[in-house]
């Protein structure tokens, strides 16, 4: 029989009561917190097994620097059999900068797990393939925290960013409407190009 999105909640919540918060729902979304992230896999495991979250839609961070747990990690959680999307939440701090792969229970959690290792820093414990997918081999830093500058910073290649990014123009945005198909299309120009 299908749930609501609330019902598994309050199964998950009933099957490991002392590690997941009371879930908050707000505007039909539910949020479930884990507290003690060093029990991610066995968490996410039972949401797949026993509650039918059969696919990951996503997996992101979220640096918060000014907290002793700097790190929130943020999992979207979909089941395809009851219909509903669940959003798991746990926190790690810098110090420990490690958590679980849930790689092996969606498949999708590779890729977006490099991603948060490149440009976060997080390392994920026991991923078949723990390496940068954005930045390359042997760059120093992790450019999504709160604390790498705009203008980049110094390295063994120079400085990697010569001015600070712009926050608006660029030569991947286009205004639709004033030029057809071809011209629009960013790779036919250079940035210094005006419409």
């Amino acid at each position: 029989m299908k749930k609501t999105v609330k019902d598994l909640a309050l199964r998950l919540k009933a099957h490991f009561p002392d590690i997941i918060a009371e879930p908050v729902e707000f505007r039909g979304e539910c949020t479930c917190t884990l507290l003690d992230s060093n029990r991610l896999h066995e968490v996410a495991e039972y949401l797949r097994d026993q509650l039918d979250f059969d696919f990951l839609k996503e997996a992101t961070s979220i640096d918060e620097p000014d907290k002793p747990l700097r790190f929130t990690l943020v999992y979207e959680l979909y089941s395809y059999y009851h219909r509903v999307q669940l959003r798991l939440k746990t926190s790690i701090a810098e110090g420990t900068g490690k958590i679980s792969s849930l790689s092996d229970l969606w498949a999708s959690a590779n890729w977006q797990e490099r991603e948060i290792y490149d440009l976060m820093g997080i390392q994920f414990e026991n991923h078949p393939d723990l390496r940068r997918i954005l930045m390359w081999d042997g760059y120093p830093f992790h450019p999504l925290r709160k604390d790498f500058p705009l203008e980049g910073k110094e390295s063994e290649c120079g400085v990697l960013f010569t001015r600070p990014a712009p926050m608006e123009g660029g030569p991947f945005v286009t205004q639709p409407g004033l030029l057809d198909e071809e011209d629009r299309e960013p790779r036919s120009r250079t940035p210094e190009s005006k419409f």
